[in-house]
């Protein structure tokens, strides 16, 4: 893989996993947001890849491993945001969120050569990563975001361009509790599992 992106916000409270509150307060749902982040990053440092790239809302942390560019995110809805970051990019290019903390370097070790793109679905509807051999920012303008239907229509897009999809494993994003919970379970020898099982026992639940 020639470049790996991770678009992600600074695990700020109130500004990150607003859906984990209720029953986190927005202090503790930004401390998961930091575990999932943590182990994100550390997944895609341990990825071969000429460039990592950190496309951040927010400022930088201690959460931030050594050998990543950061770059701002654009302004604009998401759509927008991630075709820059795409545009950005030369040769083949894979973009994750900070939201599957559970993601391992084997599932982000594509070889973009079996087809022109690969897309990861999510439990949501939306899709985890999305792969592109031509990073072209075009492929993501104008896809409806954050709907139940974006990862199919964000597919249907790739495939109206005449590319060949190759489909990734369906991962669980992490945006409610009951979400949290599966995916501590999935992972739990992660940041995240660990971060989730000290509020736990900090609050009683």
């Amino acid at each position: 893989m020639t470049t790996l992106l991770v678009i992600a916000k600074e695990p700020r409270p109130g500004r990150v996993k607003t859906r984990l509150t209720p029953p986190f307060t927005p202090v503790e749902a930004a401390a998961l947001a930091a575990a999932a982040l943590t182990d994100t990053l550390r997944t895609v440092a341990a990825t071969p890849a000429r460039r990592r790239v950190l496309v951040l809302d927010g400022r930088a942390g201690r959460w931030l491993p050594p050998g990543f560019d950061v770059v701002p995110q654009c302004a604009g809805a998401l759509d927008e945001r991630l075709a820059a970051a795409f545009a950005d990019c030369a040769g083949p290019t894979l973009l994750i969120g900070m939201d599957t903390p559970q993601v391992t370097p084997k599932l982000l070790t594509v070889d973009l050569d079996e087809g022109d793109a690969c897309l990861g679905p999510a439990e949501d509807g939306g899709f985890w990563a999305l792969g592109l051999a031509d990073p072209d920012p075009e492929l993501l303008r104008g896809v409806p975001m954050s709907t139940p239907t974006t990862g199919a229509a964000q597919r249907a897009r790739l495939v109206a361009a005449g590319l060949r999809v190759h489909d990734l494993p369906r991962l669980r994003d992490v945006d409610t509790a009951a979400d949290a919970e599966a995916v501590a379970a999935e992972a739990p020898h992660s940041h995240f599992a660990a971060e989730l099982a000290r509020l736990r026992a900090v609050g009683g639940r």
